[in-house]
Order: structure tokens, then C-alpha cells, then sequence
């Protein structure tokens, strides 16, 4: 019991800080992800001396058929003058990339839309020439330095000059602003402008064979030998750094070196692959052939600001993928087969096989890889690893056995062990599903869990076993069904059995999974998550869960991760969801797809170690997932921008137009209007990396989110365009906008040189044209001005004429309106006279009724001198004469024809005859005449007797017909 409650207390301290997210003991677990490039995938040479990474983020290694570069999607080589391995490379922040081999070094940089190679070896100064390799190449602001095993060369102002050659060199080494370089025999020197400056040294023993300086803490330098393995160097002179890895790092003959994740070192090595330690020395992995590199000879690393380490092998490239919260172990041999289950249990790892059970210590020391032997006598299938209150169960093809450190005790002999949990209604009890039925296990009385029975009336094969809140037992098979169990009190036999379908609203009888989400049973199918309805016993779409999962709704697997997450596995792609805010969840799949495809189907099992760290089976291995670690390296950091690669002619023949490094100002002839532009996203972590594409002056909108890393255009009508490209990684973070502008020249029969002719034939024939037009014109013209004339002068005639009579009439009209107003004139001067003589009679009338201030009349005397002024006023010969001066003008010849006619006539007379052509009444003439109406009616007899009219002839219109 007290080694028991020992190992307790180790193992929770240790399962305590594992979930503290200590990244660097967990690198000792597995490697980390590693991305070969094999040969065949890039297609140049096997061996790759140098790599560098320039300001967009293209990778350029030093190949041995020249310089290869590499954007995340194409591979593209540059061969040198007289195909000369690239010994170095070294990347220049205004992009020029330096490179260089035997007896040649240069630049390649864009020219007329191409990567041009220029050798800057004629600028070395006479008599000097270069007749061996340059092997290291480092910029420093404006100067570019070159190092052979002799000379090292500083290119600044387009001129070269020399450093001082104390001996001969070894390699050049920049560490921060300072370049350090061995000279044989001498120890380490400092290049300082032109000139090489011994470090300060004790007395101590000085390095030999230098292969790698590196910052170290406190200012100190980190040096490692080919065969003396580490020395550290502290500016007065230098020590031994023994270390765990020194035997190492000695026996495999380290050969180049990086820092990496701030305070890890990476040394690649001749014979053995590349080891990584921490600032102690200790060794934190070992990453080999055997565990995932292409080749053990490591030629060159370098780290970017990624946290990617690249290695130039001696045959092919890797990426390997440091601070990622997976790591991986193969069989890269075929140890065990394919891996069912994997387990964690009292400090060894168990891989569950289909060639049997396999373990290993859990936590290897020094970096060293896991050892991993057969348990005897556990040949065969293994289907499920089971930790149960401290026991370790093993379901398997031939029974249940218990696992003890590397022994086996068989409990059980029932076959095909696929499951195996606590009865949640007596968890003293463990069900089992196995090929042929269900299988009971209850403990002991020291505790131990013991075969109890099989359980009677059913023997169907079950794959998946549940228990729901009422205590029934829920059992499913891929290609078998599923039922519902009623179980008798001691739990020995089924008492009730249903067979669920599509009679019971499920898709069908195949593919139904059960699961316990949520303390809830749900049901996988390849339509979606269902939910069961106990009282209508009836199955119906989980439309809540299915929407969260979008793609992953058709999972065939849930597991349990912890903290109310789960995984769900979509046959072969998994994805962590988390709900732990309520029906919010945040599904990580894109993490994970490296896994795609690698996992058992329809066994996938995944392992909770604790709340942050799981134990994913695939294939040949397992692989560990650190949450915590994830997150630390999931940061989100600016992305690249998305790089336009090449542009190339579609119309017939495949025919680059432009290469990386493109000038602006395509132009594309209008014969050529066929091309296809290829981007790429310099973005080398595990990720899914989508594009999204827009062709302005071609397309409507953007294109839909797509792998595709090119896109072809045909048949461009001429104009200028402009290509927008984006990049979207693990379908989250999306880049910025890049940009390509070009130009389909128009065809020749529409260019500016053929527009010009246009216009110049267009101007000849019109002037060609105008010529013969005005000389049919002119005769045209002569013949229609002859008509014309003849015509205009008929015209004229009929214009004279009517113009005549118009102004005839309009002479008449003025003349009818000139009298109509005289008329209106004579009538209005009248109706005065007629009412002034009306007004005159009225005061005649009233000054008869006046009377003085006693009452009396006034005197006859007074009477008379006031009606004689009235009367005087009635008889004004002026109103007369006015009145006949008005009358004359509107009927001037009226009087004078009269008079003519009728000279007896008195003034009296001709009065009365104007005021009877006026058409006026009795009335008004009696007031005008100042008589009675009875005088008007004889002065009318009497002068219709004087103008001798007709009886039958009204006097009136005698007048007015005079």
C-alpha cells in the first residue's frame, strides 16, 4: 500500500505539471512535425548547402544543381554560369539574393521580368583570382561579405576589396553585429571592417574545427567543433560546455548549428540527423532518419522567424516544425503494425495493435526515443485500452486481460473485447460490448475487477454500448443496427429488447453510432446528429448540435476531451470543439489536418491524459496534442502577403511572361490574350491555406474561397486590368490584398498606329468625296436654280397678292375698330349729355320744392334767375358742337350726304337724325333735346315727312343706310 500511495503522489505531480503547459518537457515526447522535400518534389539536385529566407518570405537553398527557391506551393531553379553547385545563399533586405560556388560569386536580382544572374567576380582586384569555393555569404547593411578558405571578400559601392589573410580560414560566423572566423591554428578572429582581430584568450585551450557560434546568455558565445563537441567562450577566454549531448554531438561530428525558440540550440550533425538542446545542455529531442528526417547528414539549418527549422540535407530538405502542439511518433520500421488504442498508464505508454500490445517508458530522458517491446503473450488484435479505478483492461481479440507493467492476466475469454465502461446506474458493474453480446465485470472483494457473467438473450455484435437515465442499455453496430436494452434487476439477462429503424424516424438502420454528449445520449448518422423522444419513441434531427458542428454534423465518433469539450471525428477528419459557453462552440479542425486520413477508421481513439494533453492514435504511431502549447504557438502574427509567382501565355504554347519579382506595366499582346497567374502564400506552418481571387475589368465579384493556387484567363478583350488575390489561413486569419497590373494590348487593326491610318484614309476619301459631291452639286444646282427662279416668281405673285389683300383687310379691320372705338367715343360723349340734361331737370324739379328758413318758397324772382341757368345750361350749343365734331370723325361723310340730299333740313333736324343713326331711345333723346317724349315722337313724324321715307321703312335704318 505505501509503494502504491508513492507511485499516486508521483503520478499526480506529475499529471499536475504536464497540464501547466511546459512546453520544453513535453519536446521530449515524440518529435515535432516534419515536412519532407524529397527529390522528387523539387526536382534539382540531392544536396543542399545553404539556406536563406528573403523579405517576402521566399526560401532560397544552395543546391547542387544550382539555387532553388520555394514559396509554400513552387519550386523554381536557377542555374548558375557554368552549372556550379550553390555552396551559399544569402538574402538581401532590398531582395537581391547573393549566391556562391567554385570559383564564382554574384547576385541574382529581376531584370525584364526575370531572375538574371550577375558575377561581381571581375571587380575582384588584379592580380587576385578566385579558384576555390565560397562557402559563407553574409549581408551587413550596405556591404555583402564572401568567405572562402582563403580570402574573404567585401563587396560595398560596386567595388570589392580584400580583409588581411593572417592564415587560412575555416568558416565565417555572424553573431548579432559581430562576423567571427577561425583561422587554423590560431584559434577565433573578429573581422572588423578590413581587418582580422584575435578574441582575447586566457591562456585557455583554443577551439579547433569551428563549425557553429551562437549567441549564448550573458553576452557569452556558444561554440561548437566538429569533434570536441561545445565550448563556450566568455570574453576572456574559453571552456569546455560538457553537456549530456557532448558524446553525442562527438561520435556523429556536429556540423552546423541554429538557435532556435529563443533559448533552445539546434546542432545538425554528419552522421546522425540534428539534436536540440536547452541553455543547460540538456537534451530536449533527437529527431533522426528513424523519426521523420529524409536523410541523416545534415549540410545546413536555418530558423526563421516562424519558428520553422530548415535543414539542407545531404538528400532533399525538411521543415521541421518547432513550438507545435503536436508531436509525433512512427514506426517508421513496422514494429507493431497498425495502432487501435494508446494509453498513458503509470508512467509507460501502451499501443494497442492488430499485431498485439506494445509499451514503452512514458517519459524517455536526454531525448531519446521510445522503446517499445511486446507484452508476451498479447499476439493478435488489440481493440481497446481502458483505464478503470487504477486497472489497466485490455480488450482484445481472444478476451480481457488486465495489464500489469508488461504482464498480462486474462479475465475474460469472451472474444472481441471492443468496449468496456462503468454502469452508471451501479458502477460497481462494467458492461462490455464484444463481437457476440454483452459481457459483465464487478469487483472482488480486495477490489479488483473480476468476469461476473455474460448477459443472456443477447448476442449481437457491439461495437458502441450506452446507458441512458433510465437505466435501459443502448447498443449499436455499424452494419448491424441499433437496439435498446431493458436489463433484469441483477443486470444477468435482457428482459426487453427493441430494434430501432426508419419505422422510428432514423435515416436508416446502418451508420448509427450512440454517443453521451452533454449527459445526453445522441446518435451519429451520415445525415446528422438525432435525439431520442421517449415518449413518442421516435428519433428526430438534433438541429441545435448539428448547426454548431456545420461540417462536422456528420461525424461517425464523439469523444470525450475534457472540460465539456469534445473530439468529433468525421470519418478520418477530427476537430476539437469546445462548449463551454453554451451553444457557442469553436470547432479547431484545421490544426488537425496534417492528421486527415491517419487514424483507423471507424477506430479512431484519442486518449485524455489530463485537461490540456492527448494521447491521438493514428496508423504507425501515435501523436501528442498539447493544448496549452497550442495556444502559446497559435499567436496571431502578421501573415505574409500573398506573392504573384509567374505569369504565363496559355494561347498555344506554354510560354513564361513573367517570373517571381515581376515588373509593373505587363503588356500582353491581343494575340496572346490567353495567360494563367500563379500566387502562393509564403506560410510553411501546418495549415490549410485557402485564395480567393478577383479580376477587375473582367470579373463581377470574388471568386469563392479555393486551394487553387492559379487561376487561367482566355480570350481578355483588350484593356487594362488589375488582379486582387488574398489568402485565408485555417479559415480565420486572412491576408492583405496583393495586386498585379497589366495591359492586353488591343489587336494590330485597332492599335494607335492603325487608328491613325484610319483617320488619315478616312480624310482622303472624304475629301475625295467632297470633290465629285460639288461637282454633282454644281449642276445640280444650276438645274434647280432655273426652277426655282420660275418658281420664285409665281411665288412672288401669289405673295403680292395675298400680301395685298391682307393688308386690304387689315386696313379694313383697322378702320372697323378705328370707328368701333369713335362709335364706343360718340356713345359715351352722349349718355354725358344725356345724363347732365336728366341731373339738370331733376335740380329744375327739386329747386321748385326749396323753401327759406320761415318754410316759404322761395320767390318766383329767385325761381326764375336759377332756372334760367338751367336752362341755359340744357341749351349749350358747345355740348352740341362737341358732340357733332365727334360724330363727323366716326360718320364723316353722314351730315354732308343728308345735307346733300335734304337741304331743308334745320339743326334741329340734324341733331335728331344723329341721335336716331346712334340707335339711341326716346328717352335719352327727349333729355338731349331737352323737349318731351311726346315733342321726340313729332319731330320723328315731321321728319320722316321732311326725308320723304317709305311707310314700310323703319326711320332708323333709313339713317343708318345713308
Amino acid at each position: 500500500m505505501k509503494a502504491s500511495l508513492k507511485y499516486a503522489i508521483l503520478l499526480l505531480v506529475f499529471l499536475l505539471s504536464s497540464g501547466y503547459s511546459r512546453a520544453d518537457e513535453l519536446k521530449s515526447i515524440g518529435v515535432p512535425y516534419i515536412q519532407n522535400y524529397a527529390k522528387s518534389a523539387y526536382l534539382s539536385g540531392n544536396q543542399n548547402w545553404s539556406v536563406a529566407r528573403d523579405k517576402k518570405g521566399v526560401m532560397y537553398f544552395g543546391n547542387a544543381r544550382g539555387l532553388l527557391s520555394y514559396d509554400g506551393k513552387y519550386w523554381q531553379q536557377y542555374e548558375m554560369p557554368n552549372r556550379q553547385i550553390v555552396r551559399s545563399v544569402a538574402a538581401d533586405p532590398s531582395g537581391i539574393i547573393y549566391t556562391g560556388g567554385f570559383g564564382e560569386f554574384g547576385y541574382w536580382s529581376t531584370k525584364n521580368r526575370r531572375m538574371v544572374y550577375t558575377s561581381l567576380t571581375s571587380l575582384i582586384p588584379k592580380p587576385l583570382t578566385l579558384n576555390n569555393e565560397i562557402w559563407k555569404i553574409y549581408t551587413d547593411g550596405k556591404k555583402t561579405i564572401f568567405q572562402s578558405f582563403s580570402t574573404i571578400y567585401i563587396y560595398q559601392d560596386k567595388k570589392i576589396t580584400i580583409a588581411e589573410r593572417p592564415g587560412a580560414f575555416l568558416f565565417l560566423h555572424q553573431v548579432g553585429n559581430r562576423f567571427l572566423i577561425e583561422v587554423l591554428g590560431k584559434g577565433l578572429y573578429e573581422l572588423k571592417g578590413t581587418h582580422l582581430e584575435p578574441l582575447k584568450n586566457d591562456g585557455s585551450l583554443l577551439p579547433a574545427g569551428v563549425l557553429s557560434i551562437l549567441p549564448y546568455k550573458n553576452g557569452e558565445l556558444l561554440i561548437g567543433t566538429s569533434k570536441n563537441g561545445l565550448m563556450r567562450y566568455d570574453g576572456a577566454g574559453y571552456r569546455p560546455f560538457n553537456t549530456p549531448a557532448d558524446e553525442f554531438l562527438k561520435t556523429f561530428q556536429l556540423n552546423n548549428g541554429a538557435k532556435v525558440l529563443g533559448k533552445y540550440y539546434a546542432y545538425g550533425t554528419i552522421l546522425n540527423g540534428l539534436i536540440i538542446i536547452d541553455e543547460n545542455g540538456n537534451v530536449v529531442q533527437r529527431i533522426n532518419k528513424a523519426s521523420g528526417l529524409q536523410n541523416n547528414t545534415v549540410l545546413s539549418l536555418f530558423a526563421d522567424q516562424d519558428q520553422n527549422l530548415w535543414a539542407g540535407l545531404d538528400n532533399g530538405i525538411d521543415r521541421i516544425e518547432l513550438n507545435s502542439p503536436l508531436y509525433f511518433y512512427f514506426d517508421k520500421v513496422g514494429q507493431f503494425g497498425t495502432v487501435y488504442s494508446s494509453l498513458i498508464f503509470k508512467d509507460n505508454i501502451y499501443l494497442g495493435t492488430n499485431q498485439g500490445l506494445f509499451y514503452s517508458k512514458w517519459m524517455p530522458q536526454n531525448g531519446s526515443s521510445f522503446y517499445f517491446r511486446l507484452i508476451p503473450n498479447s499476439q493478435g488484435q488489440v481493440w481497446d485500452l481502458s483505464e478503470i479505478d487504477g486497472q489497466l483492461l485490455c480488450g482484445h481479440n481472444e478476451g480481457t486481460f488486465r495489464v500489469t507493467g508488461d504482464q498480462l492476466e486474462k479475465i475474460s475469454s469472451v472474444n472481441g473485447g471492443w468496449t468496456i465502461k462503468k454502469l452508471n446506474s451501479n458502477p460497481n458493474y462494467l458492461i462490455q460490448g464484444t463481437y457476440n453480446g454483452l459481457s459483465l465485470f464487478k469487483k472482488d472483494a480486495s477490489g479488483v475487477w473480476k468476469f461476473y457473467t455474460k448477459i443472456e438473450n443477447f448476442g449481437e455484435p457491439s461495437r458502441y454500448v450506452e446507458q441512458d437515465s433510465r437505466g435501459d442499455i443502448w447498443v449499436s453496430h455499424a452494419y448491424k443496427g441499433l437496439y435498446r436494452l431493458t436489463l433484469s434487476a441483477d443486470f444477468k439477462k435482457v428482459i426487453s429488447s427493441t430494434y430501432l429503424d426508419e419505422k422510428n424516424g432514423l435515416p436508416g438502420a446502418y451508420n448509427i453510432n450512440v454517443f453521451t454528449f452533454e449527459n445526453k445520449l445522441v446518435f451519429s448518422s451520415d445525415e446528422g446528429f438525432y435525439s431520442y423522444d421517449e415518449i413518442s419513441n421516435r428519433f428526430s434531427k438534433y438541429n441545435t448540435l448539428n448547426k454548431e458542428l456545420g461540417a462536422f454534423a456528420t461525424s461517425n465518433k464523439i469523444i470525450p476531451a475534457g472540460n465539456k469539450k469534445y473530439w468529433f471525428i468525421n470519418h478520418g477528419k477530427m476537430g476539437l470543439a469546445d462548449f463551454s459557453v453554451p451553444w457557442k462552440s469553436k470547432i479547431e479542425s484545421n490544426l488537425f489536418s496534417v492528421l486527415d486520413g491517419r487514424m483507423v477508421q471507424y477506430y479512431e481513439n484519442i486518449s485524455r491524459i489530463n485537461d490540456q494533453i492527448s494521447l491521438i492514435s493514428v496508423d504507425d504511431g501515435f501523436v501528442v496534442y498539447n493544448a496549452s502549447a497550442g495556444a502559446k504557438a497559435d499567436i496571431k502574427a502578421q501573415l505574409p502577403s500573398v506573392l504573384i509567382r509567374n505569369i504565363y501565355d496559355l494561347t498555344d504554347t506554354y510560354k513564361l511572361i513573367a517570373e517571381n519579382g515581376y515588373d509593373e506595366g505587363i503588356e500582353i499582346p491581343f494575340s496572346r490574350n490567353n495567360i494563367r497567374v500563379s500566387y502562393a502564400l509564403p506560410y510553411y506552418r501546418q495549415a490549410t491555406i485557402k485564395y480567393q481571387y478577383y479580376l477587375e475589368g473582367y470579373s463581377k465579384n470574388w471568386s469563392d474561397w479555393s486551394n487553387a493556387s492559379q487561376k487561367d484567363f482566355t480570350n481578355l478583350s483588350a484593356g487594362k486590368y488589375k488582379f486582387l488575390v488574398r489568402a485565408s489561413v485555417n479559415g480565420g486569419l486572412n491576408t492583405k490584398t496583393t495586386v498585379l497590373e497589366f495591359q492586353v494590348l488591343p489587336p494590330f487593326y485597332a492599335n494607335n498606329w492603325a487608328l491613325a491610318c484610319y483617320v488619315i484614309l478616312i480624310i482622303v476619301l472624304a475629301v475625295m468625296l467632297n470633290k465629285l459631291y460639288q461637282k454633282k452639286l454644281l449642276k445640280d444646282q444650276q438645274k434647280i436654280t432655273a426652277k426655282l427662279q420660275v418658281e420664285k416668281e409665281a411665288f412672288l405673285k401669289r405673295e403680292a397678292e395675298a400680301t395685298e389683300k391682307q393688308i386690304i383687310r387689315l386696313q379694313t379691320e383697322k378702320l372697323q375698330a378705328e370707328l368701333a372705338g369713335k362709335n364706343r367715343e360718340l356713345s359715351n360723349s352722349a349718355m354725358s349729355l344725356v345724363y347732365k340734361n336728366e341731373l339738370l331737370q331733376k335740380l329744375s324739379q327739386e329747386i321748385t320744392k326749396l323753401k327759406d328758413e320761415n318754410g316759404k318758397r322761395l320767390s318766383e324772382d329767385q325761381l326764375r334767375k336759377i332756372q334760367g341757368v338751367i336752362t341755359e345750361g340744357m341749351n349749350d350749343e358747345r355740348d352740341w358742337n362737341l358732340f357733332e365734331s365727334s360724330f363727323n370723325e366716326a360718320h364723316e361723310s353722314f351730315f354732308k350726304k343728308l345735307k346733300a340730299q335734304h337741304p331743308d333740313l334745320v339743326p334741329n333736324d340734324l341733331k335728331l337724325c344723329a341721335y336716331l343713326h346712334m340707335n339711341m331711345s326716346s328717352k335719352e333723346m327727349a333729355s338731349l333735346l331737352n323737349i318731351s317724349l311726346r315733342g321726340v315722337e313729332i319731330r320723328r313724324y315731321r321728319l320722316r315727312k321732311k326725308l320723304n321715307v317709305p311707310h314700310d321703312m323703319n326711320l332708323v335704318e333709313f339713317l343708318l343706310g345713308l
